[in-house]
C-alpha cells in the first residue's frame, strides 16, 4: 500500500482527518442562487462580480487556489496585482447568463494540474496578463456577438501574444493532516522585468450573525510574519508567512455605503485591503492589527524570463514553524503524489495518456466544494436581520423546505456550475471510485438522504431549480461504483453502501412511476431532463401546446433504472434472498414498460418508427391524432442503455425470482418476445434483458455508427449530421419549430443558450453508449458482428466498436499527426506555445465535427470520465491495440 492510499484508510478509519482540509471554496460565490435575495430572483444581477469583492457572503466563500476546512470556518487563498488592474485579482472573472452570446462563461485561463484524494498534494495554474485585464472589452464585444458567433475569450484579446504574463503555480503539501504548507511559484514570461503584488489572505466565513455562533472569531498579529487564528469551535491555527510581508487586517464585513448607498455598521471592512493596495486608502484597515480578514503582502519585481517563490504554512500547533522547510515537505508529497499514480496507472504505458488521466483526475479532485444551501433558513431569513421579499416563500425552491446542504460535494465546475446537479455527480463518482472509493460511496449516498431527496422520493436537482428532473442515473452509478469498489477490495463488496442506497432508490423510482407517468401507461414524461436543447421545444414545458408528450429517453431511463434495481436486488441477494422480491417487482415494471413502448395506451401507436427504424417521441394534442417528432437525436439512442446481463448462477438458487420468470415466458409472451431472449443462454451462461433484439439493435447501430449520422472521429453526436441537409420542422399553434445540426455552439435560446445538444459530442452520452456495447458483448461474445464504420464493409465485435469509440474521445484532447490537440481548435497559441500546449482544458462538450472544446471549460465532473475511458477501454492487448487504431486511423 502506497503512503496515499495509507492516509486514505486512516482518513475512513477516523485515525486522522486528512480530508478535513481541501480546496473545498467555490470559484464563484457571485451570481448564485443562494446569495440572492432579490425580489425578482435575478440571481445573476444580485450580487455581481463587481460587487463581490465589497460584500461578506451568506452562504459560502471564493477564491483562487482556495483552501479550507470542510466546514468552511477558516479560509486561504490568493490574490494578486499587476499593479494596473482597477481592483485586485481575488476571484476569477466571467459573464453572467445575460451578458454572453452562449451565456455564462468564466473568461480567465486556469489548469488543475495534479492533486491527490486526501489533498496531501495539490497544484495548478493561473495565467495572469501583466497589462490592464480587458474586463469591458469581453462584456463588450461579447454583447455584440450573436447566436452564431464564437465566444470571445480572454485569449482572444490578444492579451497574451506577447507573453506579457505570470505564469503562477499554487501548490499545496500536507506535513501533517492540520500542517500545510502553500507556495505560490510566479514565472514572469514577458521580454522585460515587472512587477507583482502576491498576496496569500486568510479570513473567516461569516458566521457570527446567524444565531448559529454568537461569538466573533479573530485573526491577530502576533509577530513580525505571523498571524493567529482563533475560533472556539474550530480551534487555533498559526500562519507562518515567508520573509518579512507587510501584514493588513479588516473584516470580512459588508460595505454598505457603496454597495447599498446607506450607512456602514463596522467600521473596517472586506473590500479595504483592495481599496489600500490599489488606491492608497487604508481608511477601512485596522490599525490594531487584527480583525476576521488578513492578507500578507509582497511586492516583488521578477526579471524577464525569471522567477520568484511565495511560501507560507498553517499550522494546528503552538510551537513556531519554518517555513524554510516547506520546500522539502512540498518535493516529498509531490515524490508520493507519483507513487500513488504510478500504482494506478501502471497499464497506461503511453506518456502522453498518462498526463491527460492526471490532469483529469486532478480536476476531479479540485472540483470539491463546501456547499451550504438551508432552504427554509434562506426563505424566512435569519433572526434578526432584514427579510427577504415574501415574494420567496410561493417562488423557487419553496416546496424544498427539508433541504439542508451542508457537505463536501463534486462539482460539475466550480465556476460555472458552483452547486450540485445530480446526474452530473453520478457520472463523477465513476472515476472518483477509483481514486478514492469511499468519497465516491459516500457522493452517492448524500443525494439519497432524507436531508436531500423530497419526503416524496424526489432527487434534487440543481439550486437554479430543484423541482427540475434529471435522468435517473443514480442508480446505474450506485451499481459501477459498488463494482468497482469490490474489486478493489479483493472481491468484497460493501453490502452496507448498496443496501442503504437501494432502500432510497426505491423511493426515487416510486417517485418517478407516481410523477412522470401521468396515464399510468409505463410511458414517462420527463421533462427536459438535462438535454436542455435537444427538442423542438422546451419539453417541460408541453403544456403550452395544450397536449403531451410521451418521451422515448424518459421511458428508456426508466427500463434502464429498472434494470439497474434487478441487478442490485440480485447483488444483494448475495447477503439475503428476500431481495429475490425486489428483482421481481423491477422485472415486472421492467418488461411492462417494454411493452408500454410498442403500444402506447393499448392504441397501437409505437416509440418505435418501423419506417425510418430508430425511436422518437410521441406528441399528443387535444384530439388530434400523435404525432411522433421525428428528431434524429441522442433521444432515440437511450433505449440502448437498458440493457443487463445477468449469469445463471445469481439467480440459479432463487426460486420466486425463477418462478416468476417461467410465469411472464408461459403467461406473457407477448411481453416476453418484445426483449431479447433470456430462454437460451449466451456468453459464459449469461442471460440478457434488454430493449432491443437482434433487428432494433442492429438498426440503431447502423444509424450510430455512420458518419454521415451520429458516428464523429471524435466520438458519438447527440444530433445525428442527417439534420445537416434535412432539418427537422414542426408546425404547433401556428409557429414553426426547427431542429437542426448544430455541432457547436447553441444557436438558441433555449434554458438561456448556455448549452447545446444538437450536434456536439458529450462524454456522459458517449459513456453509456460504451458501457451498453460492452454489456450486449458479454452476451453475444463474438456471435454478433457489427458493420464498422456504417458502409464500410468491416465486421467487428462488440467490444471493439467500444474500445475504438473511446478512441475517439481520448484523440479530442491527444496530439495528432500534425502535432495538435483537437480540443484547441485553430488556437495557435495553446496549439504550440510550450506553456499552453500541455496544459489541458476538459470542457462541458465538444464540436461534433473537430472536436474542439465547448462550453464551460473546467466541466472535469462528468468529462473526467477521460480518466476511466483511459484506463478501463483503451487496448491493453497488443494484437487489440493494433486491430483498433487500424480501425480508427483509416
Amino acid at each position: 500500500m502506497n503512503i496515499e492510499r495509507a492516509r486514505l484508510k486512516e482518513d475512513s478509519d477516523k485515525i486522522k482527518h486528512w480530508k478535513k482540509w481541501g480546496p473545498y471554496l467555490t470559484e464563484r460565490q457571485w451570481g448564485t442562487v443562494r446569495e440572492d435575495y432579490s425580489l425578482d430572483g435575478a440571481a445573476w444581477e444580485n450580487v455581481t462580480h463587481d460587487d463581490a469583492r465589497s460584500k461578506a457572503y451568506r452562504w459560502g466563500e471564493e477564491g483562487i487556489g482556495g483552501f479550507s476546512d470542510h466546514k468552511q470556518k477558516l479560509c486561504m487563498a490568493w490574490a494578486f496585482w499587476n499593479g494596473k488592474d482597477p481592483m485586485l485579482k481575488e476571484r476569477l472573472f466571467g459573464l453572467t447568463g445575460n451578458q454572453g452570446n452562449h451565456g455564462e462563461d468564466v473568461k480567465e485561463l486556469y489548469y488543475y494540474l495534479d492533486a491527490t484524494p486526501t489533498h496531501s498534494y495539490m497544484k495548478m495554474l493561473y495565467k495572469y496578463p501583466q497589462s490592464e485585464f480587458p474586463y469591458q472589452e469581453l462584456v463588450d464585444v461579447n454583447a455584440k456577438r450573436g447566436k452564431h458567433d464564437a465566444e470571445y475569450e480572454l485569449i482572444d484579446t490578444g492579451i497574451f501574444d506577447d507573453d506579457s504574463y505570470f505564469d503562477i503555480f499554487i501548490e499545496y503539501a500536507k506535513e501533517d493532516h492540520e500542517d500545510i504548507v502553500a507556495r505560490a511559484t510566479i514565472h514572469n514570461r514577458g521580454k522585460e522585468a515587472a512587477e507583482i503584488w502576491a498576496m496569500p489572505t486568510i479570513w473567516f466565513r461569516k458566521t457570527w450573525f446567524t444565531g448559529h455562533e454568537p461569538f466573533l472569531p479573530k485573526l491577530s498579529k502576533n509577530a513580525s510574519n505571523r498571524i493567529l487564528a482563533s475560533n472556539p469551535k474550530l480551534g487555533n491555527y498559526h500562519f507562518h508567512f515567508d520573509g518579512e510581508p507587510e501584514l493588513l487586517f479588516c473584516d470580512n464585513e459588508t460595505n454598505r455605503e457603496k454597495l447599498y448607498n446607506i450607512g456602514n455598521q463596522k467600521q473596517f471592512l472586506k473590500d479595504a485591503i483592495n481599496d489600500y493596495i490599489v488606491e492608497g486608502n487604508d481608511q477601512h484597515l485596522n490599525p490594531a492589527q487584527f480583525g476576521t480578514k488578513a492578507a500578507a503582502v509582497y511586492k516583488i519585481t521578477i526579471p524577464a524570463g525569471g522567477s520568484s517563490t511565495v511560501t507560507f504554512r498553517m499550522a494546528h500547533k503552538n510551537a513556531a514553524v519554518d517555513t524554510k522547510d516547506g520546500d522539502n515537505i512540498i518535493d516529498k508529497r509531490l515524490h508520493e503524489a507519483d507513487e500513488f499514480y504510478l500504482d494506478m496507472q501502471g497499464h497506461v504505458t503511453d506518456e502522453e495518456l498518462r498526463s491527460i488521466q492526471r490532469q483529469a483526475y486532478a480536476g476531479m479532485m479540485w472540483g470539491k466544494q463546501f456547499y451550504y444551501y438551508n432552504v427554509e433558513r434562506w426563505l424566512e431569513g435569519d433572526p434578526g436581520r432584514y427579510s427577504p421579499p415574501p415574494e420567496r416563500k410561493k417562488g423557487r425552491n419553496h416546496n424544498w423546505r427539508h433541504l439542508q446542504n451542508y457537505d463536501i460535494i463534486s462539482m460539475p465546475d466550480k465556476w460555472e456550475y458552483p452547486w450540485y446537479a445530480a446526474w452530473d455527480l453520478a457520472f463523477h463518482c465513476v472515476p472518483l471510485a477509483r481514486l478514492d472509493a469511499e468519497f465516491a460511496k459516500e457522493q452517492l449516498l448524500l443525494l439519497l438522504s432524507e436531508w436531500y431527496m423530497h419526503p416524496n422520493g424526489q432527487v434534487p436537482a440543481y439550486e437554479w431549480n430543484f423541482n427540475d428532473v434529471n435522468p435517473p442515473i443514480h442508480a446505474y452509478a450506485v451499481h459501477r461504483v459498488y463494482q468497482m469498489d469490490k474489486k478493489m477490495n479483493g472481491g468484497k463488496g460493501d453490502q452496507e453502501f448498496l443496501e442503504r442506497a437501494m432502500h432510497k432508490l426505491m423511493l426515487n423510482f416510486t417517485w418517478w412511476v407516481n410523477q412522470k407517468d401521468s396515464d399510468g401507461q409505463n410511458i414517462f414524461e420527463g421533462g427536459f431532463l438535462g438535454l436542455d436543447n435537444v427538442s423542438l421545444f422546451d419539453r417541460s414545458h408541453v403544456d403550452k401546446f395544450g397536449g403531451r408528450l410521451e418521451q422515448a429517453d424518459a421511458t428508456s431511463w426508466m427500463a434502464m433504472f429498472s434494470l439497474n434495481l434487478l441487478r442490485i436486488s440480485l447483488d444483494l441477494c448475495e447477503f439475503n434472498k428476500v431481495y429475490q422480491y425486489t428483482a421481481t417487482k423491477f422485472l415486472e415494471h421492467f418488461l411492462y414498460i417494454a411493452g408500454a413502448m410498442n403500444n402506447i395506451s393499448g392504441d397501437n401507436i409505437s416509440l418505435w418508427d418501423d419506417e425510418d427504424n430508430f425511436f422518437y417521441d410521441v406528441l399528443h394534442i387535444d384530439d388530434s391524432a400523435p404525432m411522433r417528432m421525428k428528431v434524429r437525436s441522442i433521444v432515440g439512442i437511450i433505449p440502448l442503455f437498458a440493457v443487463e446481463p445477468i449469469k445463471e448462477e445469481m439467480y440459479e438458487n432463487l426460486t420466486e425470482f425463477k418462478k416468476r420468470l417461467d410465469f411472464f415466458l408461459k403467461e406473457k409472451p407477448k411481453l416476453a418476445s418484445l426483449v431479447s431472449n433470456w430462454i437460451e443462454p449466451g456468453k459464459d451462461k449469461r442471460h440478457l434483458f434488454s430493449l432491443l433484439r437482434g433487428h432494433r439493435m442492429k438498426s440503431l447501430l447502423k444509424k450510430l455508427l455512420d458518419s454521415e449520422e451520429f458516428l464523429s472521429d471524435y466520438g458519438i453526436r447527440s444530433v445525428s449530421k442527417y439534420h445537416k441537409d434535412h432539418p427537422y420542422s414542426m408546425k404547433l399553434n401556428g409557429e414553426k419549430h426547427t431542429v437542426e445540426y448544430t455541432p457547436g455552439e447553441s444557436n438558441t435560446r433555449m434554458f438561456g443558450g448556455n448549452s447545446n445538444w444538437r450536434g456536439p459530442i458529450w462524454f456522459p452520452i458517449n459513456w453509456l453508449i460504451m458501457e451498453s456495447l460492452k454489456k450486449f458483448n458479454y452476451y453475444y461474445g463474438g456471435d454478433f458482428p457489427i458493420e464498422y464504420p456504417t458502409g464500410s464493409g468491416r465486421f467487428v465485435t462488440l467490444d471493439i466498436i467500444a474500445k475504438e469509440l473511446s478512441l475517439r474521445n481520448i484523440e479530442i484532447f491527444m496530439r495528432n499527426k500534425d502535432g495538435k490537440r483537437p480540443v484547441f481548435g485553430d488556437n495557435e497559441k495553446m496549439q504550440n506555445d510550450p506553456h499552453f500546449r500541455d496544459y489541458l482544458l476538459f470542457y462541458e462538450y465538444f464540436h461534433g465535427d473537430n472536436g474542439k472544446g465547448l462550453g464551460a471549460s473546467h466541466q472535469t465532473g462528468w468529462t473526467g470520465l477521460i480518466a476511466e475511458m483511459i484506463h478501463k477501454y483503451y487496448p491493453r492487448e497488443e494484437k487489440v491495440i493494433d486491430e483498433a487504431i487500424t480501425l480508427f486511423r483509416s
